[in-house]
């Protein structure tokens, strides 16, 4: 055989490659092509990304960087496989489908008393027979680990909403915004200034500043700003879902909501920074440890 396409002839010759017919590009090829092969990216050249069953396989990913060719009207399209599926070896990610019910906001327990981190969230569902699933800080507190600004928990507003607009500080980098599920799991994040509380929120939490707002990056980030932190923060999916992500490494605002707009969110929160932790053991990583105030977390019941 040869056919040009021939990887067994492209690796040969030094070109480490697969050639494969717009046809037959599937998804379980392109699965494939990255698991089993190692390959890393995606390339296309044409006048534009072909109305094909290929470029609809690719929507999961970023948008492609794109190269004008100097020596014809082609351009140059290319994919990073690397990040397929919202995996990226920069960022712990984890995805949440709201509609199960498996998502719940905690402060306090039935003592009142403030849980402030994962193992004691932890310790306290396997009383009741649950088992923490994923859990991360979900926004700012003041001193006595109490939230900043709004917080709703089962309906009830526990904590006002900050409609403080010339504060210092992340959280009031405006505009700033709210994260809230409604009674029938529905999620949602918008400005402060646009937010209402009424009896068909269940969950709600105030943070700042927000990250994407309608599609667009928060106007008053920096491209290439030296402001470095861990950071993390919470997205919503072209599917409803919920996107929670946090820097793996110190990264700017900028390039952070970045991260949720590859990964095709129109509107992300962003939650806080250094003092960030996440508890996902199906990543291995079990940070049990901190003391913070609201937490978010993906619970179900024991077997």
């Amino acid at each position: 055989n040869m056919d040009c396409r021939d990887p067994r002839i492209l690796y040969r010759t030094g070109r480490r490659g697969w050639s494969v017919e717009e046809t037959a590009l599937r998804p379980e090829v392109i699965e494939r092509l990255h698991k089993e092969e190692g390959a890393q990216f995606w390339v296309y050249a044409g006048p534009a990304l072909p109305e094909l069953q290929m470029y609809g396989n690719l929507a999961s990913l970023p948008s492609p960087q794109v190269f004008d060719l100097t020596s014809a009207s082609n351009k140059l399209y290319i994919f990073d496989l690397r990040e397929k599926n919202g995996v990226d070896p920069d960022f712990v990610s984890h995805i949440i489908d709201p509609a199960k019910g498996s998502i719940e906001f905690f402060w306090k327990n039935a003592n009142g008393e403030n849980f402030e981190n994962f193992q004691n969230l932890k310790q306290a569902l396997e009383k009741e027979n649950r088992e923490l699933i994923f859990a991360m800080n979900g926004g700012m507190f003041k001193e006595d680990l109490s939230p900043q600004g709004l917080y709703v928990e089962n309906g009830k507003l526990l904590s006002e909403t900050d409609t403080i607009q010339n504060g210092y500080g992340n959280f009031y980098l405006q505009p700033n915004g709210v994260f809230y599920l409604t009674n029938d799991n529905e999620p949602f994040i918008c400005k402060t200034t646009d937010f209402a509380f009424s009896g068909n929120i269940k969950y709600a939490t105030q943070s700042g500043p927000l990250l994407l707002i309608n599609g667009d990056i928060h106007p008053k980030f920096v491209q290439g700003s030296n402001n470095l932190n861990i950071r993390n923060g919470v997205g919503i999916l072209p599917d409803g879902k919920l996107l929670f992500a946090m820097s793996k490494e110190k990264i700017n605002f900028y390039d952070f909501a970045g991260f949720f707009k590859a990964h095709g969110c129109k509107n992300a929160l962003y939650l806080d920074g250094f003092v960030s932790k996440t508890y996902l053991p199906s990543d291995n990583r079990v940070q049990s440890g901190g003391a913070f105030g609201v937490i978010v977390a993906e619970t179900r019941k024991k077997e």
